[in-house]
């Protein structure tokens, strides 16, 4: 039997979720096993004593159909043997384990404050959103917040003054993260400086520095 109608066979036999097959050709000339190892080889053909391996991938391009074609030659060129089944691996179903949701971003930012002296000032602030489809919708409905964007991450960074100075109020913070929440947008709220009882003489408010540039 040619080798292509023996692959059509053995393809019949498989179940219907098939996901992958591991195959062996057997030259009934064991001198021809290095010419049918060439015709092979864009299968990946390996050899195993006098036999030649390949795997096949139901939903890899080609496929099974590229094996019908490279088989075809092995027959045109008239190098016959036995193609056999050595294994076949069924589709395993994925079971998606539910993630419990995050908090929303105002009540992150709820928690955040808390954990400041009671004494803060000024705070440089950033959020991290989960997704990039988020960054922009994140950046206009932030946008009250005057934030800037950190382009090292997914990300946007902002001031807050809590009295006087350069920065948004806290409330006003909050009003966003709202908006945000109610967009479905998440992320993370940090705090990444924070000041104390600051004294703005002649300026807007304090000055970080990070990764040398003044923001």
């Amino acid at each position: 039997m040619r080798a292509v109608d023996q692959w059509q066979l053995i393809e019949r036999n498989l179940p219907e979720d098939w996901e992958e097959a591991q195959l062996a050709f057997v030259p009934e000339d064991p001198g021809q096993l290095s010419a049918a190892a060439g015709v092979l080889g864009p299968l990946g053909a390996g050899r195993a004593g006098g036999e030649l391996r390949f795997q096949v991938r139901n939903a890899a391009v080609g496929g099974p159909e590229a094996v019908k074609n490279i088989l075809r030659t092995i027959d045109r060129k008239r190098l016959w043997g036995t193609l056999r089944l050595v294994d076949a691996r069924a589709v395993t179903p994925s079971v998606e384990t539910p993630r419990a949701p995050g908090p929303s971003l105002a009540d992150a930012w709820d928690a955040a404050l808390e954990t400041l002296p009671p004494t803060w000032s000024d705070l440089l602030c950033e959020l991290e959103v989960g997704s990039s489809d988020y960054l922009w919708r994140a950046a206009l409905l932030g946008a009250p917040l005057n934030p800037t964007r950190n382009p090292d991450a997914l990300a946007l960074r902002f001031r807050v003054a809590r009295t006087k100075g350069y920065g948004a109020p806290p409330g006003l913070v909050r009003r966003c993260l709202e908006r945000m929440d109610a967009d479905g947008i998440t992320g993370t709220v940090t705090v990444l400086n924070a000041l104390s009882e600051t004294d703005n003489v002649y300026t807007q408010g304090p000055v970080w520095r990070v990764a040398g540039r003044s923001v």
